[in-house]
This record gives C-alpha cells, structure tokens and sequence, in this order.
C-alpha cells in the first residue's frame, strides 16, 4: 500500500498505480535556485519532499562529471538534484513505477535538465552493463526486505572503482538491519547525515567490483 495512504489501493512500487491520477505542484529550494515539480498519487512522495529524501540530497557529494544512478526515482526530487550538480555528468533514474517514470521525464524538463535520462524497470535492470560513479536511492521499503536485499546484492556491480553507494532510511524501516548487512558483506560504513529519524548510509565496496 502506498505508505502515505493506507487507504490506497497499491503502493508505490506498484508498475501501473490503481490511485485515480490527482497532479499537484511542488517546489523546494536546492542550491540558491527553485526547483518545480509535478507530483501525483500512486507515487512515493505524492505529497511533496519528505524528509528521507531531503536528507539524501543533502548528502550526495556529487561532482560536476560524476554519472549517477537513482534507483526508485519517483517524481525525480534526487536525481534532478543530482544533475544540477553534475553539469558536465549525467543521470539516470529509474522506476518501476510508470507514473513515476512520466512525472520524472516531465519534471527534468521543466526543470530544464538535459543531462539526464529516465528508464524504466525493476531495480537495476534499466542499467544492465552500466556502472556510475554514484548510486543513490531511497528504496522501497513497503515491497519488502527480500527486494531490499536483491537491491543491496547487485549494487556493487554498477559502482565504477572508487564509486559510492548511498541509501536512506529510518528505524522503522530497518536501516539499521541494512547497515549491519552491508558492514558484514561490504566493509566500512558510513552514517553520512542524520536528521528527523533518518540516516543516509555510505559505502564504498570497491571489493566487490567486477
């Protein structure tokens, strides 16, 4: 069910959302310029920026020709920020959700973002082959531990040497439990930002690149 709306009938994972379309206007403020965007029902974040994601982008580090992945992009909040940041870089961002794959191709051209391209799919399979300096995502949570885990498991391979892997979380949706997960199969980790019951993880599984 869509995490927001007990009431709804899907989640925001779902492909094709059952909620009626009802399209809304967000704005938030990131790096001294408005950023606009078009939300929706059946898609995470239907009721603007909620705090996990405002803490991810806050701390995503990107460089100016970094490439940056979005996994589970809904309406685009990170991988547009994503892209202002990396000028000379690109950005893809992916959703299995259909509705969030409109929005977010609407939402980078409002936005006037070019360097940016919207897939989409399950997971990584938008981006089989490709690897970025940066993978970023505020996961699922409501589809499941297993899927969470498969999302943890092919991370790696998709990371560039030296590439880093950022993922939010609060308690409640078992941050911690991914944090020891990766810690035993990864190594060090970092807990880059923490704010509102949210903590944004860092690794660099340089080990487990091929």
């Amino acid at each position: 069910m869509d995490s927001e709306n007990p009431a709804s009938p899907d989640h925001y994972f779902s492909a094709r959302p059952a909620s009626a379309s009802q399209p809304t206007e967000r704005r938030f403020l990131y790096r001294g310029q408005i950023l606009s965007f078009r939300v929706d029902r059946g898609v995470f974040g239907s009721h603007g920026l909620d705090p996990g994601t405002a803490l991810l982008i806050e701390a995503l580090d990107v460089q100016p020709a970094d490439e940056v992945l979005d996994i589970g992009c809904g309406w685009g909040a990170v991988g547009i920020a994503a892209a202002k940041s990396a000028p000379q870089g690109r950005v893809v961002m992916t959703d299995v959700n259909r509705r969030a794959v409109y929005l977010a191709r609407g939402n980078a051209r409002r936005n006037g973002i070019e360097n940016v391209e919207v897939r989409s799919g399950r997971l990584f399979a938008p981006v089989a082959g490709d690897r970025f300096d940066v993978v970023a995502t505020n996961p699922p949570y409501h589809a499941g531990r297993p899927l969470i885990l498969e999302l943890l498991e092919q991370a790696p391979t998709h990371l560039k040497p030296g590439g880093r892997f950022l993922m939010v979380g609060k308690g409640s949706q078992g941050i911690k439990f991914y944090q020891g997960w990766m810690e035993q199969a990864w190594g060090a980790v970092e807990v880059r930002v923490r704010g509102s019951g949210y903590r944004v993880l860092e690794a660099r599984p340089d080990h487990l690149q091929t």
